[in-house]
Protein backbone atom coordinates (compact mmCIF):
# COMPACT_ATOMS: atom_id res chain seq x y z
CA UNK A 1 0.00 0.00 0.00
CA UNK A 2 1.12 3.50 -1.07
CA UNK A 3 0.17 6.48 1.40
CA UNK A 4 0.83 10.13 0.95
CA UNK A 5 2.67 11.26 4.24
CA UNK A 6 3.33 14.85 5.45
CA UNK A 7 7.15 15.97 4.82
CA UNK A 8 8.71 19.04 6.20
CA UNK A 9 10.81 20.41 3.11
CA UNK A 10 14.48 21.00 4.86
CA UNK A 11 16.55 21.97 1.52
CA UNK A 12 15.66 23.65 -1.92
CA UNK A 13 18.00 21.39 -4.37
CA UNK A 14 17.22 23.43 -7.47
CA UNK A 15 14.75 26.05 -8.46
CA UNK A 16 14.81 25.61 -12.32
CA UNK A 17 13.75 21.96 -11.69
CA UNK A 18 11.50 21.90 -8.89
CA UNK A 19 13.70 19.51 -6.63
CA UNK A 20 13.93 19.62 -2.93
CA UNK A 21 14.48 17.36 -0.07
CA UNK A 22 11.86 16.73 2.37
CA UNK A 23 12.16 14.81 5.85
CA UNK A 24 9.45 11.66 6.29
CA UNK A 25 9.99 10.19 9.71
CA UNK A 26 13.53 11.16 9.90
CA UNK A 27 14.70 10.23 6.58
CA UNK A 28 15.64 12.71 4.04
CA UNK A 29 14.47 12.28 0.36
CA UNK A 30 15.12 14.03 -3.23
CA UNK A 31 11.09 15.17 -4.27
CA UNK A 32 9.58 17.32 -6.79
CA UNK A 33 7.53 20.22 -5.72
CA UNK A 34 6.49 21.59 -9.43
CA UNK A 35 2.80 20.65 -8.36
CA UNK A 36 2.89 22.94 -5.64
CA UNK A 37 5.10 25.76 -6.36
CA UNK A 38 4.50 28.08 -8.58
CA UNK A 39 5.56 31.92 -9.25
CA UNK A 40 3.21 33.47 -6.53
CA UNK A 41 3.33 30.71 -3.98
CA UNK A 42 6.84 29.25 -3.77
CA UNK A 43 8.02 26.19 -1.54
CA UNK A 44 10.32 27.35 1.09
CA UNK A 45 12.84 25.71 3.49
CA UNK A 46 10.44 24.45 6.84
CA UNK A 47 7.23 24.37 4.83
CA UNK A 48 4.75 20.94 5.15
CA UNK A 49 3.82 18.98 1.89
CA UNK A 50 1.65 15.96 0.91
CA UNK A 51 4.44 13.63 -0.44
CA UNK A 52 3.30 10.64 -2.58
CA UNK A 53 5.88 8.49 -5.06
CA UNK A 54 8.14 11.20 -4.80
CA UNK A 55 5.91 14.00 -5.50
CA UNK A 56 4.61 17.18 -3.69
CA UNK A 57 0.77 16.99 -3.74
CA UNK A 58 -0.60 19.90 -1.63
CA UNK A 59 1.03 21.97 1.12
CA UNK A 60 -0.28 22.41 4.58
CA UNK A 61 0.24 23.63 7.34
CA UNK A 62 2.37 22.36 10.49
CA UNK A 63 -0.75 21.53 12.64
CA UNK A 64 -2.74 19.02 9.48
CA UNK A 65 0.79 17.85 8.77
CA UNK A 66 0.59 16.34 12.48
CA UNK A 67 -2.89 15.87 13.04
CA UNK A 68 -2.34 13.63 9.57
CA UNK A 69 0.89 11.70 11.30
CA UNK A 70 -0.78 11.28 13.75
CA UNK A 71 -4.08 9.84 11.85
CA UNK A 72 -1.69 7.47 9.90
CA UNK A 73 0.06 6.34 12.94
CA UNK A 74 -3.48 5.14 13.95
CA UNK A 75 -4.07 3.12 11.27
CA UNK A 76 -0.78 0.72 12.75
CA UNK A 77 0.09 -1.99 10.60
CA UNK A 78 -0.21 -0.06 7.10
CA UNK A 79 1.46 2.55 8.41
CA UNK A 80 4.34 1.36 10.10
CA UNK A 81 4.78 -0.76 7.14
CA UNK A 82 4.98 2.28 4.62
CA UNK A 83 7.39 4.14 7.60
CA UNK A 84 9.84 0.49 8.07
CA UNK A 85 10.15 0.50 3.91
CA UNK A 86 11.22 4.34 3.70
CA UNK A 87 13.60 3.59 6.46
CA UNK A 88 15.42 0.62 4.23
CA UNK A 89 15.05 2.10 1.36
CA UNK A 90 18.39 3.77 -0.70
CA UNK A 91 17.09 6.34 -2.61
CA UNK A 92 18.43 9.40 -3.02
Amino acid sequence: MCLAIPGRIVEILDEDLQLAKAEVGGVRRNINVGLVSDDADRISIGDWVLIHVGFALSKIDEAEAQATLRALADIGAAYEQEMAELHASQIE
